[in-house]
């Protein structure tokens, strides 16, 4: 990787930061191994407070963004506090890097760092931990669903693309699409959330900004309301959206089949942050309280099931 691009990934910690065996989690019991392809690949479980005998849970798997890690989604998402409550299993996977356990990344696509300069098969290493997760936990796999800030948001979008026999709905959140996507074989509900004062994934599209632009391969990025219109296509939906302004948020719906839902927001006071969570660092970038992403995200996959 260039000089520039290992400092760009550093910096991203900032902005956003197969047999399965249990090892040391210095956050407590929960962290995981799964070999995948000779890489030892981790991820981090939290289970709900007193599920009921028998259940079968829904399952949330939370992608950090580039240069982060499950302890940072964890932290800036809130998730696991609501899984708790709600009733749902939550898991966070970790991507892969030059370095072991830091400056990880996902492979989607056009984004992020080593992860897409080495082609790493993200897509199949989650195709397996889904398998491991069915097979070791009482998970639903009707009810198995995908988020992620930044580069997690947009492997979040690949694997809705690619792994449509596996998820039920995605919501990708300060992420982006590149426009060479191809259709996914069935449809995925889809809810995207982005921030209008985004320097590193422009809600206008264009190249990246902000701290990390050379982990990206170059190619620019679409507007974010091309998201909604790529799976409202995907979905068999209504060409044009609703729209509907509640304070600073924009809230997009579309006319879709039932099951297949699109919505797309739009937080006018939002940058690169999870909307109503909390900065990945200490330099990390201050969310915006308009909304809480967490909410509206578990809300929207909730009344959803494949």
């Amino acid at each position: 990787m260039r000089p520039r691009a290992v400092i760009g990934l550093a910096l991203m910690v900032a902005l956003s930061q197969a047999a399965a065996a249990e090892v040391a989690d210095p956050a407590g019991p929960g962290r995981h191994e799964l070999n995948h392809q000779g890489i030892a690949r981790s991820y981090v479980v939290r289970l709900p407070a007193n599920p009921p005998a028998g259940a079968r849970l829904p399952l949330v798997l939370v992608l950090h963004g580039g240069g982060g890690d499950a302890a940072s989604a964890e932290k800036m998402t809130g998730f696991t506090d609501k899984g708790r409550r709600e009733g749902f299993i939550v898991v966070y996977p970790e991507g892969s890097g030059r370095f072991a356990n830091r400056l990880l990344t996902w492979n989607a696509g056009h984004c992020c760092g080593q992860a897409m300069q080495r082609r790493v098969d993200d897509v199949g290493f989650f195709r397996t931990l889904i398998d491991r997760l069915v097979a070791d936990y009482p998970v639903d796999a009707r009810r198995v669903y995908a988020t992620g800030i930044s580069n997690g948001g947009m492997m979040s979008h690949r694997l809705g693309i690619e792994l449509p026999d596996k998820l039920a709905a995605i919501a990708p959140v300060v992420a982006t699409l590149f426009g060479d996507e191809k259709r996914p074989a069935q449809g995925v509900s889809a809810l995207m959330i982005n921030g209008a004062l985004d320097a590193s994934v422009p809600a206008a599209g264009g190249a990246p900004g902000g701290r990390f632009p050379d982990s990206w391969d170059g190619t620019p990025a679409l507007p974010s309301t091309a998201q909604g219109r790529f799976w409202a296509e995907a979905n068999g939906c209504a060409a044009s959206p609703e729209t509907i302004a509640q304070g600073p948020v924009q809230r997009a719906r579309y006319r879709c089949p039932a099951g297949r839902d699109v919505e797309l927001l739009l937080v006018a006071d939002n940058p690169h942050a999870w909307p109503g969570g909390v900065p990945g660092s200490r330099l990390g970038a201050t969310p915006s309280t308009a909304i809480n992403a967490t909410d509206e995200i578990w809300a929207f996959f909730k009344a959803h099931a494949r």
